[in-house]
């Protein structure tokens, strides 16, 4: 396994020098674990770093005043700093507490000693079982203090001795040391603890064997009333279009009538205390996007939230070097850290957060897509939030949009829609009580409860849609707030028909997993949640696939006037789908035009008239995920981000800053 990526490149320190008395580096052969010694650290731990030559008098001025600020630990506030030495300053905190420094690279643990049932508390608490020196237990730990020393003294007795290291010393040896652990726990703990919900199974047995005795039925009608039958199927297919597009009509009426969303105000975060606020667990997946990483620091940098309460993790897969070595290159901060996936299939974002979620420390969580630029308050916003609602709001959706809106066609009905998702559907979803399908980026999570419903299935393509359901189903709610995460639009139709199957595969796999047992599903989420959960994730890819059958239906009997279709469409059903078909789509056009009026995009309100169009890259992609879920289910097919022609003026923006 590679080292470790530190936020800063710092010469190494193999023990912290001896100064006033303190902890001298040990000799060869000579015990390197020490007990601590309080009145090191009653000594100001800004003056050690100075006199160190970690920061300078200007930088302690900085850290000393944002401690105030922050109400967080001198240390934490320094580190948060740029072009701190990781190294050095972790062995003058080593110092302070009277303890020798190590290198983990350098002066390896003893693998023996490492207790693969402690790996969560070895994660949480940075510190990791070193080596025995005279038959006594020495620990390595990147947080020393009274707490720290309580606890493992309460663990492993009173005469266990301590070295200090890095976090990120501490980290790189749990992923060596546990890869194994960590990655079975990535692909199988939803599985392992909740079965009925993991899409590694697309089609159970008890499935396949209620659609074998579904086509039985149907075959003998066929064969014994052919056209009744075709007539019932008829009927039920104009009935579904109809109720999904009611459904969706709905929505829209209670979105534009009622505030449903969390209402947070300005004054409602400047009401916050710094020192109340949580630690904020970020998880940042990547792949093969060494383009935008530049532009992803510098948005986090902007967030308006203590950096020293920051825990960002870029979660980079271990195959995926060009990033890594970009990542080096930044020289980012000591909040950032560098969580390699180790290779295993399948390769999907899902996955990857599960693995990150292992080395998690916040009490908050949320997901950022690369190219994300959430707005400077949503952190505090969304905090302020969570303290509104009950404790069964689980997890709080801010809104997505684009900053690149009008750079084509493409781009602009893409703003338009997800407008429409996050302004109108989202919102009137929660005060139905219908489960909501959180979007891939921006969902904030009480993190206690999204390791209880084992966080992220690995092998759904649209886990956030999943998680949403899963959440429902458990007793506990999603809700909207009002704030906005900007995004890259996708420019390339090729580009967005490979994001759109993915997401339309996800849901048929979401549907397919949730419908194995329908009575369950009906009373975990009540009447209105099983019928939005049918007519919203099941009729979204119903309906794209089923649109052009409609349309070829229809324009062949206009220009033609077949009468082949008669059997099957009588007039009153032939006028019953033609409106269905036409106010569906006339209905569509106005809706997102009063989506483009709520924001105040009146320049795309008349693009709203091309709905249609849009509607048949829909279907080019549902078609396109239904092959892949029969043929490669779990297959992320990955969206390349970067190629906005603004994405290189934000990146040299970025870097100049």
């Amino acid at each position: 396994m590679e080292e470790p990526v530190q936020a800063q490149p710092a010469e190494p320190v193999a023990a912290a020098p001896a100064q006033d008395g303190g902890a001298s580096a040990a000799g060869p052969g000579e015990q390197l674990g020490r007990t601590p010694c309080s009145r090191y650290w009653q000594r100001p731990i800004g003056r050690a770093l100075l006199e160190a030559g970690v920061i300078s008098q200007a930088q302690l001025d900085q850290a000393l005043e944002a401690q105030q600020r922050w109400r967080s630990r001198l240390g934490e506030v320094v580190m948060a700093q740029r072009g701190i030495g990781t190294l050095k300053f972790y062995g003058v905190l080593a110092h302070h507490f009277g303890l020798n420094f190590v290198n983990l690279l350098d002066a390896p643990i003893d693998p023996s000693l490492f207790e693969p049932a402690r790996l969560s508390d070895y994660a949480q608490r940075l510190l990791v079982p070193w080596r025995r020196e005279n038959g006594q237990l020495v620990l390595a730990l990147a947080d020393p203090g009274p707490e720290s020393f309580a606890w493992a003294r309460a663990l492993y007795g009173e005469e266990v001795l301590f070295v200090g290291t890095s976090k990120f010393d501490i980290v790189w040896t749990l992923q060596k040391h546990a890869e194994r652990q960590l990655t079975d726990g990535a692909l199988n703990r939803l599985a392992r603890h909740a079965p009925q919900h993991s899409a590694r199974q697309v089609v159970t047995r008890g499935q396949v064997r209620t659609l074998c005795g579904l086509g039985a039925v149907l075959g003998l009608a066929l064969a014994a009333f052919p056209l009744q039958t075709l007539l019932a199927l008829s009927v039920a297919c104009a009935l579904g279009f109809l109720a999904t597009f009611a459904l969706k009509l709905l929505l829209v009426l209670l979105g534009s009538r009622h505030r449903i969303d969390i209402k947070v105000t300005d004054q409602d975060v400047a009401a916050l205390r710094t020192e109340d606020l949580p630690t904020y667990t970020v998880l940042v997946p990547m792949y093969k996007e060494p383009e935008v990483l530049p532009i992803l620091a510098n948005a986090l940098r902007k967030l308006d939230y203590p950096i020293s309460k920051l825990d960002v993790k870029l979660v980079l897969e271990a195959d995926d070097t060009e990033t890594i070595e970009a990542a080096k290159q930044l020289g980012l901060e000591a909040f950032f850290e560098i969580i390699r996936v180790p290779p295993s299939q399948p390769k999907t974002k899902p996955k990857a957060c599960n693995y990150a979620l292992h080395f998690a420390r916040g009490e908050l969580l949320t997901i950022y897509d690369a190219e994300d630029k959430p707005e400077p308050d949503q952190l505090k916003r969304v905090v302020a939030a969570f303290g509104k609602a009950g404790p069964e709001v689980a997890c709080i959706q801010a809104r997505l949009n684009y900053y690149n809106a009008d750079e084509n066609w493409l781009t602009r009905m893409f703003t338009l829609e997800y407008t429409l998702w996050f302004d109108f559907y989202l919102p009137a979803l929660e005060y139905l009580r219908i489960p909501i399908p959180l979007g891939g980026t921006s969902n904030h999570f009480r993190l206690d409860v999204l390791r209880s419903v084992h966080a992220w299935d690995p092998y759904n393509v649209t886990e956030d849609a999943d998680l949403g359901v899963r959440l429902t189903q458990q007793g506990y709610r999603v809700n909207v707030v009002n704030s906005t995460t900007f995004e890259e639009a996708n420019v390339s139709i090729p580009n967005w028909i490979r994001q759109r199957s993915r997401w339309l595969k996800g849901y048929m796999q979401t549907w397919l997993v949730h419908m194995r047992d329908p009575l369950h599903l009906y009373r975990s989420t009540g009447f209105k949640g099983f019928w939005g959960f049918q007519f919203f994730i099941g009729g979204g890819f119903f309906t794209a696939l089923g649109m052009p059958v409609l349309w070829v239906l229809y324009l062949a009997w206009l220009f033609t006037g077949t009468t082949l279709f008669e059997p099957l469409f009588p007039p009153w059903l032939k006028v019953f789908t033609l409106v269905n078909l036409l106010a569906a789509n006339g209905f569509f056009i106005y809706i997102t035009m009063v989506a483009a009026f709520k924001r105040d995009y009146f320049r795309l309100a008349p693009y709203a008239l091309t709905v249609p169009l849009y509607w048949v890259l829909q279907s080019v992609a549902a078609f396109k995920g239904l092959w892949q879920l029969i043929r490669n289910p779990f297959y992320w097919e990955k969206t390349t981000h970067g190629i906005s022609k603004h994405m290189e003026t934000e990146r040299r923006a970025a870097l100049e800053e």
